[in-house]
């Protein structure tokens, strides 16, 4: 049988003997919306969670949080329709204020900024990137009740009207994205991101989950501080186009959207498997190690003790983070990463060495990429110079009648053996 999985901007294809049951695993087919600015327009005409617009009429600045170039997110499907709301709420151009959320990512470059918007918004509107790590630009706002410190983007919090805008898709740690998470992560201070992400350790934090999540919970009282008024939601498909969107209050777009997004990403399978094949789902999701990761926690709730994952992602980016490469460097096995990752606490970067290494105990990591393979093995990797190089010698463990899955949208599917 010949598989094919998006790699990069294109696809990548091998071919597995039929003695080798093949099971692809992806979400249900759905029909993306029609008019998807249409939908959009719907959304912000019937926002959910008490949200009205006339409490806005004649707003003197408005600060909009957006995803940055790493997060496929469609905004221009999005943003056209919310700028229309603010127009005709009397918002001049020159009260908006468009943030991009990088996270504890490197703030993204001026040059970079036609990746995330059009033309026409970077000629009517001011854009700035966020910087988690510039103290200067940062505000104190108190504490959650896990006690992570809340630094806040100032430029962004005290903006009279506070918007979010971005997608819900299962995270494999918050739960879901969605909601406060953009600004509420995404233009946080690194010490409220690494506070944070420490409960990625929790056993109740899984892909998923919301109310019981507590990293997810953490998250919305940080944006609770954040004072965040406004989130404007997709709901994409496998093809990234808008299926659903959802607007208002933040706290009710997600126990509108998170549901939907769930039903939408889970798939049952009735055994875990001797060979996962993952690809993130193509560019940009597999721009870097930092992002490609994901695919990588979905694969590893299937694979069987003793597997071998194959992960598909081009990677142009490399690692996609210093302080990752940095800490790696001088680890020489998976069991050296988790035993050093716990003594030593969260930190940003580190943490996704960590998650791989968590992900990969029990299971053999092969990564087909487009980096060299020096940085393969510094990251701990098994590298293979293409898709069946790397599935003959996966294969070459295995007896005739082992099953094996394929998942071509890994970082948005959630994979579960369904044990009855």
């Amino acid at each position: 049988m010949e598989i094919s999985v998006p790699f990069g901007q294109s696809m990548v294809t091998a071919e597995i003997p039929d003695e080798f049951p093949v099971d692809v695993l992806d979400a249900a087919e759905i029909s993306a919306a029609v008019d998807p600015i249409g939908e959009v327009q719907r959304a912000l005409a019937e926002p959910v969670g008490g949200f009205t617009w006339r409490d806005w009429a004649g707003t003197t600045s408005v600060a909009i949080a957006i995803n940055d170039k790493t997060r496929p997110v469609p905004h221009g499907d999005l943003l056209p329709p919310l700028l229309d709301r603010l127009r005709d709420l009397g918002v001049p151009d020159d009260a908006i204020t468009f943030h991009i959320a990088v996270g504890g990512h490197p703030p993204m470059e001026p040059a970079e900024f036609s990746a995330v918007l059009s033309p026409d918004i970077l000629r009517r509107f001011r854009v700035v990137s966020h910087d988690a790590e510039r103290d200067v630009a940062l505000v104190f706002l108190g504490e959650t009740s896990n006690g992570t410190p809340v630094w806040a983007n100032r430029g962004y919090v005290e903006a009279d009207f506070r918007i979010v805008v971005g997608t819900i898709a299962p995270h494999q740690f918050v739960g879901f994205s969605g909601g406060v998470k953009s600004a509420a992560i995404g233009l946080a201070g690194l010490a409220t991101i690494n506070a944070n992400h420490t409960l990625m350790a929790h056993p109740d934090s899984q892909i998923g989950t919301y109310s019981t999540n507590p990293a997810r919970q953490d998250v919305e009282e940080i944006g609770a501080l954040f004072g965040v008024n406004l989130a404007l939601n997709a709901i994409l498909d496998q093809q990234r186009e808008v299926v659903h969107a959802v607007a208002g209050d933040p706290v009710a777009v997600m126990t509108v959207g998170a549901p939907i997004a769930g039903r939408l990403g889970q798939v049952s399978v009735p055994q875990d498997y001797a060979l996962v094949i993952a690809s993130p789902g193509g560019h940009p999701k597999d721009i870097n190690v930092y992002q490609a990761q994901k695919a990588v926690a979905s694969a590893a709730r299937i694979v069987r003790p003793g597997g071998t994952i194959v992960l598909t992602a081009a990677c142009p980016e490399g690692a996609g983070s210093e302080h990752y490469e940095e800490w790696v460097s001088d680890k020489h096995s998976r069991e050296e990463v988790v035993d050093a990752f716990m003594d030593e606490g969260f930190r940003i970067g580190p943490h996704k060495a960590y998650q791989l290494a968590r992900d990969t105990e029990q299971a053999r990591l092969i990564v087909v990429s487009d980096m060299p393979d020096e940085l393969s093995h510094l990251l701990l990797f098994d590298p293979a110079a293409d898709l069946q190089s790397a599935v003959d010698g996966a294969l070459k463990g295995l007896s005739p009648g082992e099953s094996v899955a394929v998942l071509p949208h890994a970082s948005a599917t959630m994979p579960f053996v369904d044990v009855e």
